[in-house]
């Protein structure tokens, strides 16, 4: 079964992936190193990790399986988990897929690279509607691409 693990810090899409599981009957997982307000539902449940950098992401990784679905905007975290055959979406609703997260990564490293070396690197762009939106409709599409069995390749017995 298919479920959510929710990268809660700094998340602003809680709520409507509360939603979103919801409607489909999904456990989620929302995971921080501190006490996050959650609904009150069966399906959604409250990690708390210990403090210190990674141990949320480190969580994430090690729980997630095939198919679950993670959100998160971490890259290294994100890449952990499509490793895995776990789908990955940022709040904005990019989905890190195989053919995504390589160029993820490369300009994530580009980035911190630059910073490093003293240049001005510009900040992302704020969170508005259209992110959101973008992100829901990309969470239902990957909510049924994940709860859809795969087809694994038929092996024929030696002849």
């Amino acid at each position: 079964m298919t479920r959510i693990f929710i990268d809660s810090d700094a998340c602003p899409v809680k709520d409507e992936v509360y939603r979103v599981a919801g409607r489909y009957g999904l456990r989620s997982f929302v995971v921080a190193n501190r006490m996050i307000a959650l609904p009150d539902s069966p399906l959604i449940e409250r990690v708390v990790v210990d403090a210190g950098p990674d141990v949320a992401d480190d969580w994430i990784a090690e729980h997630s399986v095939e198919n679950d679905i993670v959100i998160t905007a971490d890259i290294p975290l994100a890449a952990r988990c499509v490793e895995k055959g776990v789908h990955v979406i940022e709040p904005k609703g990019r989905i890190l897929d195989g053919d995504a997260i390589g160029m993820a990564l490369a300009m994530r490293n580009l980035m911190t690279d630059l910073r490093s070396a003293g240049m001005m690197t510009p900040g992302g762009a704020s969170f508005g509607k259209a992110d959101r939106s973008r992100f829901l409709s990309a969470l239902d599409t990957l909510v049924n691409k994940a709860r859809k069995p795969r087809l694994r390749p038929m092996t024929l017995p030696p002849a």
